[in-house]
């Protein structure tokens, strides 16, 4: 049974009045295991429906190990120091933070165990590194690690119950059936969880603005905050803090987007289980669902920032010196890197940094440090691979990392 069946049979097996919640057909759309969108393909680079940093350029995840490496010295160098990257799809990003790892200094690439995890076993890029381990699951089945949860847009896949304010209050976005297709209805919240968050937020939407909520964001943080012992949480997605993801000026229509084969095309009801559907996280509400899990909020800046106080700037300056590469290479690394801070796109992203029993360090890509400039540039920088995305030679796709297009409406 296809996805676009199973969100029918649901709405017909609830009678004549029979409409399922938006979360419930984006769970479907996205994840029913015969046909969802994330089940049985992949849908990153040139030939899928976007890209992400890590196919931008390997110096996304060099980065990350610059930061990993510094967490893990600042615990007392545990052994293993593991790696739980949530989502990790086609193993990418583990195999460049591994490959980084192993010109760090301390013995840190041998104290780095790395598991991705992830609901399919498509697409998956073998690392050969010892220490690398793959899990398919939808839950997170372990407990008691040392080391740093992480994921790359992530969050943004998960369902959103839609609601919209009228002139009789607060509403719920329904998907429902009329004459034989799939039609957007509106009805009383699901739930009171709905209002509650917006009134935890202090939020108030004006009349006719559409917005998006995500309430599994608590359930995540406490199976999150279960399976972490010690250490941290590093959380990087597309997302605003709440007062401006729910700006009425900028995003009265709310920021649900749908894409396909790198087109947004903004019609979720439609390519059922073929085209992707993401919205911004509400980075205000992942922070309080951590605090409320016992995960220390540690601080919220952007993947710009992020990657410059990490060293990126002594990446691009060693990649203008570097004397093996052909000018097409050169072009093409070059701009890999920029695009990784690109203003209006992969640059606006956001990162966020939890801890759990891992007190208030002063961590590199929260504040700039003159540390990690010198590790860096002590390394070499790492080149694009045959893995990678080349944005110079046409397989430039846009969506999701266009960040700009969730702007005014």
């Amino acid at each position: 049974m296809s996805a676009e069946s199973e969100v029918r049979r649901r709405i017909q097996e609830r009678g004549e009045s029979g409409k399922i919640t938006f979360a419930e057909f984006m769970e479907v759309a996205l994840y029913w295991p015969h046909g969802g969108y994330y089940m049985d393909r992949e849908p990153i680079g040139a030939d899928g429906d976007y890209y992400t940093s890590p196919a931008v350029h390997p110096s996304f995840g060099a980065l990350l190990a610059v930061q990993l490496f510094q967490m893990w010295r600042g615990m007392d160098r545990p052994t293993p120091f593991t790696v739980l990257e949530l989502g990790a799809g086609n193993g990418l990003l583990c195999r460049d933070i591994n490959a980084y790892a192993t010109g760090l200094p301390e013995g840190f690439a041998a104290a780095l165990r790395y598991i991705c995890l992830d609901r399919r076993a498509t697409g998956l890029v073998e690392s050969g590194t010892p220490g690398t381990n793959r899990v398919l699951a939808d839950r997170l089945p372990f407990k008691g690690l040392t080391g740093c949860v992480l994921s790359n847009e992530y969050l943004d896949a998960f369902p959103v119950h839609q609601v919209v304010m009228t002139a009789d209050g607060l509403k719920e976005v329904y998907v429902a059936l009329e004459g034989g297709e799939l039609v957007e209805l509106t009805g009383e919240p699901s739930g009171p969880g709905l209002a509650g968050r917006l009134d935890d937020l202090g939020i108030e939407l004006a009349q006719g603005q559409t917005a998006e909520i995500n309430l599994r964001l608590d359930r995540w943080s406490l199976e999150v905050a279960k399976v972490l012992e010690r250490g941290f949480v590093l959380t990087i997605d597309y997302g605003r803090t709440a007062q401006d993801l729910y700006d009425p000026d900028a995003r009265r229509r709310g920021t649900l987007v749908t894409y396909r084969q790198h087109v947004q095309t903004d019609a979720p009801l439609t390519l059922i289980g073929r085209q992707d559907i993401t919205a911004q996280v509400d980075f205000t509400s992942v922070a309080s669902a951590g605090e409320r899990a016992g995960l220390d909020f540690l601080g919220l800046v952007t993947q710009r920032d992020f990657l410059s106080n990490l060293g990126l700037d002594q990446l691009q300056q060693k990649l203008q010196k570097h004397q093996d590469l052909s000018p097409r290479q050169m072009q093409a690394n070059r701009a890999g890197i920029t695009d990784l801070t690109r203003p209006g796109g992969l640059g606006e992203f956001k990162v966020l940094v939890q801890g759990k029993n891992s007190g208030r360090p002063e961590l590199w890509g929260l504040e700039r440090s003159q540390d990690a400039a010198a590790l860096v540039v002590g390394l070499p920088v790492p080149l694009l691979t045959g893995d990678h995305l080349s944005l110079p030679d046409g397989r430039h796709p846009g969506g999701e990392t266009d960040f700009e297009a969730f702007g005014p409406a």
